[in-house]
């Protein structure tokens, strides 16, 4: 197998801003791995939040190049690199080749139902509250995902929100913004504005303190979460888990997830980063079966890649075997 690594830049719509600043556009890193004529392709996207850099990601696949031509399987991918995102790229490449040297697909490698439309979450980034207000009446989606910023106005957000789209269900992402007594004091009046989902509300290391808690909205675990391992703890405080490729590091981690999350009664958000079309692709074979879908993050480019995702509204379609899968 031969590998090969290349850094894309994808200019954002705008600016997408959370709690812990904004960006113009996403850095991904894509691997292709060829062999027998076929090339498999995987998309990653460094998080800063996380450790990663572009650079890093970049030399952590390009360590693999003689592994991968000596035969390294999939599997053994899983103990060569730590989960994260130069991992997820190399996996999600592989599983793309596996499925194009076999004729198949990669659900019907992995076992897994062939994946449907579903309606992902379109996220507004984080504004005064008169702006979102604005940005949501114009996006006219039906599941809204608001970043807020633990900065006293979080409330106002979504109630502008609600304001302008009262039919949307809302959900609001914290990135870790708010203290554990914040979720008390919000989340019931947060419900009565159309929230059905708080995502992590609170600092990773802090989040002990949502053990025992009664909130009254759910509470889903993202920067706290990443693989399996993590989900009996994560239980105690969170009843779902945002599953992104980007932190399981990849499709095989991801699905290993997915089983144990339902094996604890956990709920599911199959979300990601601002990536391209190439990144959702993996993820949307697990968005069939999820409560949540977050797989918007193409809608918030100013372009895509040639063929990327179909998108109506607030509706994703299957990959095409031209992308991936």
């Amino acid at each position: 197998m031969r590998l090969a690594v290349a850094v894309e830049r994808w200019p954002i719509a705008g600016a997408f801003r959370i709690s812990r600043g904004a960006k113009t556009e996403a850095q991904v890193v894509v691997a292709s791995v060829t062999a027998d004529g076929f090339t498999g392709r995987g998309e990653c996207v460094p998080y800063k939040r996380y450790g990663e850099t572009v650079d890093g990601v970049v030399a952590a696949i390009e360590r693999l190049g003689p592994p991968l031509e000596w035969g390294l399987s999939r599997l053994e991918l899983q103990a060569a690199l730590p989960p994260g995102a130069a991992r997820n790229a190399v996996d999600c490449a592989l599983w793309d080749l596996e499925a194009k040297r076999a004729g198949t697909t990669v659900a019907e490698l992995a076992g897994l139902p062939a994946p449907r439309a579903v309606t992902t979450a379109y996220t507004l980034s984080l504004d005064a509250p008169d702006l979102m207000g604005s940005a949501a009446a114009k996006a006219g989606k039906p599941l809204l995902k608001l970043k807020l910023g633990g900065d006293g106005a979080d409330l106002e957000r979504v109630a502008a929100v609600h304001a302008a789209a009262p039919d949307a269900r809302l959900i609001v992402d914290a990135n870790e913004a708010w203290a554990p007594g914040d979720v008390v004091r919000l989340a019931g009046e947060m419900a009565r504005h159309g929230v059905t989902l708080i995502e992590q509300p609170v600092p990773a290391d802090l989040d002990v303190g949502l053990e025992g808690l009664q909130s009254p909205v759910a509470l889903c675990a993202d920067e706290s979460f990443h693989v399996a391992a993590d989900l009996e703890r994560l239980a105690r405080r969170y009843s779902h888990v945002n599953v992104k490729l980007d932190k399981t590091g990849g499709l095989t981690e991801a699905i290993a997830v997915v089983t144990r999350a339902r094996e604890l009664g956990l709920g599911l958000m199959i979300g990601c980063m601002v990536g391209t079309s190439l990144s959702m692709a993996p993820a949307a074979l697990l968005a069939g079966g999820a409560d949540y879908v977050d797989l918007d993050g193409p809608l918030l480019l100013a372009r895509d890649r040639t063929p990327g995702l179909r998108y109506e509204g607030a509706v994703m379609y299957p990959p095409t075997p031209a992308l991936w899968g």
